[in-house]
């Protein structure tokens, strides 16, 4: 069993998510953390020659090690590295709602100071793709944004929805690193510089994301999940009934592969095998996981895995030696082990039997129809079948996509279990009638509340109703993507005015596999011209869709749901491996509530920046009249203290009401960005390859000009080689 070979007791609580180990002089490791009240501590044991006191940095009262800088804000996130590698030292990033920081600890002075007006909800430092300087990439509403050590901004794109956790890692294998973003919506994104190259779809908010070796990274969810893909692939995961609050890569057991250390609400800290999620080490902290980090922190050569309490505990290990590799759990956890093992052997003797007895009762018992009912024997050409339609509902039960399972004889199915991810609660579902309802046949409702492909994993009991034993069916079954939209007729219904057009080189036939693939559609459906129209009514709210091919090769999706439109067009794009696709589009009543939307914020900015110069008049009032009050009070002038003091009242009051005023503002404007923000990464959809990022890059510039109708047009017809030349005209006139 480890032990640390260092704890250290920090007078200060810290923050969850919100610690890391930075060289700010290139040799001393410092752990640094953010606390409540806008600060941050620095702990140095090893070196005190920082210049404190001249500027931000102050000296703690409680501890001769810690230094306490002043943000004055609340700290949203932080980190520490290398931005400029020239200085040959960290640097310290930190991030607020509206702001980010580079902080030269040694030198106790500001790198840069940028306004971030989308927010800084996580932060990661380093390279990537082809831009040669480090970044500091900061994850905000639905922005991703990322500044050299200059302070200049050299990334910037959109994403899904608020993002919460990022990491670098060489997804592709190719030397260069890729950027993982983990968001609100659950999915996992992987950018490489600009370009989204692929999604992995979760159950829950991504909260944390680490690169471990090659193409592998872990990933925590806000439900108590953890686990490793390798590219798209999931090796494994875990659900705790505790929240992981912060995961990372260290090799603690000496074997040349990083394990997963997961640090939890419960205080409880593990190390999993990146190839089974095995446990191999655990401890236990008295108060919750703030974050787990590594550094040499003795100066003695060795890199130790530094775990740090949310009240100041800090515990640091070494790896295990040689003697102990592979040996790091105490014999109680090898009796656990040995216990479960020997349970596992009793059930797999326990089948046997049973299969034993069943064989014998077959061959030697004449009344064999009698015996199949009390000992659970079928025949054994029994089947289990399964067939997915859409139930219309009715006045108690809404539309909903039906999942039907029989056995293809008079046996009887006793209970269900479903295993699926983000369609039930929990990603389970047990169906288990009546010894009334029994029947060959159930139907299981199902209503998937995104628009991605399924897979549905079942397990059914089969026997007959006096069976004491019941034979297992397990298999899986992939519920199409776009399973919640009905076929309907092109004139029950008016169509949408909004679509997506795009000409491609397909045949129709290929049109209609993909139709077959991703909707669920009549077996004997079959068109044989060289175009066609189906249309589609959706189960959740309604909403009509259309998709028409010409013979020319013309696509037409006609519907007013913009998210549809972009998943449909990135699934065709990934069916028929479509590197780039350009597009016509128009979604009237959406780009009418962005240029609202743009309205309002253009307003809030203009409104926030009269807020704040009546702020600091008012202040600049208070400090001269508090002045004028205290020097009647000094002169005994108790009239005039009076009536001054009752006017800094009042001014006061004033200030707070403009404060409350303020906040309320910037909510609205936070608000109004993320859905400028949103519609920017929903017409980026609508394309595909090098077209989707020229948009992205074009509607930033036509928000920079603050040009609403260029940013409207770029959204229907993309990015043409002549709007493209005079965008960047302007920019470099500008």
């Amino acid at each position: 069993m480890l032990v640390p070979v260092f704890t250290l007791k920090l007078n200060h609580k810290i923050l969850p998510r919100m610690v890391a180990v930075g060289k700010y002089d290139g040799t001393h490791p410092c752990l640094t953390a953010a606390t409540q009240a806008g600060k941050v501590f620095i702990h140095n044991p090893h070196a005190r020659g920082q210049r404190i006191g001249a500027n931000r940095l102050v000296p703690s009262s409680q501890d001769a090690d810690i230094s306490l800088l002043n943000i004055n804000e609340a700290v949203s996130c932080l980190t520490a590295g290398q931005l400029n590698p020239d200085l040959g030292c960290d640097s310290l990033l930190i991030g607020t709602r509206t702001s980010l920081l580079a902080y030269d600890v040694h030198n106790n002075a500001d790198l840069f100071y940028a306004g971030v007006p989308d927010g800084a909800n996580t932060i990661v430092l380093g390279t990537l793709g082809d831009i040669s300087s480090p970044l500091a990439i900061i994850g905000g509403n639905c922005s991703l944004q990322g500044f050299n050590h200059e302070g200049k901004d050299l990334f910037w794109t959109v994403t899904g929805d608020n993002v919460r956790s990022l990491a670098l890692c060489d997804f592709d294998g190719d030397g260069k690193k890729e950027l993982l973003v983990g968001s609100e919506d659950f999915d996992i994104r992987v950018f490489k510089e600009d370009e989204i190259v692929t999604e992995m779809s979760e159950t829950e908010t991504v909260t944390a994301l680490t690169p471990m070796c090659s193409s592998h990274f872990g990933y925590a969810l806000s439900n108590g999940t953890v686990g490793i893909y390798n590219r798209t692939a999931r090796y494994w995961r875990i659900k705790s009934k505790n929240q992981a609050m912060s995961i990372h890569a260290y090799d603690i057991n000496s074997d040349g592969v990083c394990e997963l250390i997961t640090g939890w609400s419960s205080g409880k800290v593990d190390a999993r095998s990146d190839r089974t999620g095995e446990v191999i080490f655990k401890d236990n902290f008295a108060s919750s996981i703030a974050g787990i980090v590594q550094g040499d922190y003795r100066k003695d050569g060795n890199t130790e895995l530094i775990c740090c309490s949310v009240d100041g505990e800090v515990r640091g290990y070494l790896p295990a030696s040689q003697e102990m590799k592979g040996k790091l759990m105490d014999t109680s956890v090898d009796q656990d082990l040995i216990r479960e093992l020997s349970q596992k052997k009793q059930n797999l003797l326990l089948e046997l039997r049973n299969y034993e007895e069943n064989t014998k009762q077959v061959e030697l018992n004449t009344q064999v129809n009698e015996m199949d009912g009390q000992r659970g024997v079928i025949p054994a050409n029994t089947q289990l079948q399964t067939a997915l339609s859409v139930n219309l509902g009715s006045d108690s039960e809404s539309a909903h996509v039906e999942l039907c399972i029989s056995t293809s004889n008079d046996t009887i199915i006793r209970a269900v279990l479903i295993f699926a991810e983000g369609i039930f609660e929990g990603e389970s579902h047990v169906i288990h009638p009546s010894l009334q309802n029994l029947s060959s046949r159930i139907k299981i409702p199902l209503t998937p509340p995104k628009d991605v492909p399924v897979e549905l994993n079942i397990k059914a009991f089969v026997g007959y109703k006096n069976s004491m034993q019941f034979h297992v069916f397990e298999l899986s079954r992939q519920l199409p993507r776009f399973s919640m939209y009905i076929l309907s007729s092109p004139d029950s219904a008016p169509g949408p005015l909004s679509f997506v057009r795009f000409t491609i080189s397909e045949r129709v036939q290929t049109v209609i596999m993909w139709l077959k693939q991703n909707f669920l559609l009549p077996e004997d459906m079959a068109i044989h011209n060289e175009s066609f129209e189906v249309c589609f009514t959706s189960l959740r709210d309604a909403g009509q869709l259309c998709i028409k091919m010409k013979p020319s090769g013309e696509i037409s999706i006609n519907t007013d749901n913009i998210d549809l439109a972009g998943d449909i067009i990135q699934s065709m794009a990934s069916f028929w491996a479509i590197e780039d696709l350009q597009v016509e589009a128009d979604f009237p009543a959406y780009f009418e509530e962005m240029r609202k939307a743009l309205v309002v914020v253009d307003n809030s900015h203009t409104f926030s920046q009269k807020l704040t110069a009546d702020m600091a008049e008012h202040s600049n009032l208070i400090r001269s009249m508090l002045v004028r009050a205290e020097d009647s009070r000094l002169m005994g002038d108790m009239k005039n203290m009076k009536k001054r003091y009752k006017d800094l009242y009042y001014l006061n009051r004033d200030l707070q009401s403009q404060y409350n005023i303020r906040c309320s503002n910037h909510a609205e404007l936070l608000n109004n960005l993320k859905a400028v923000n949103q519609a920017i990464q929903r017409a980026g959809r609508l394309r595909v390859g090098r077209p989707k990022t020229q948009v992205i890059a074009a509607c930033r510039e036509a928000i920079k000009h603050n040009d609403v109708n260029a940013l409207i047009k770029i959204m229907r017809v993309g990015v043409t080689s002549s709007l493209l030349k005079k965008r960047l005209t302007e920019t470099a006139v500008g």
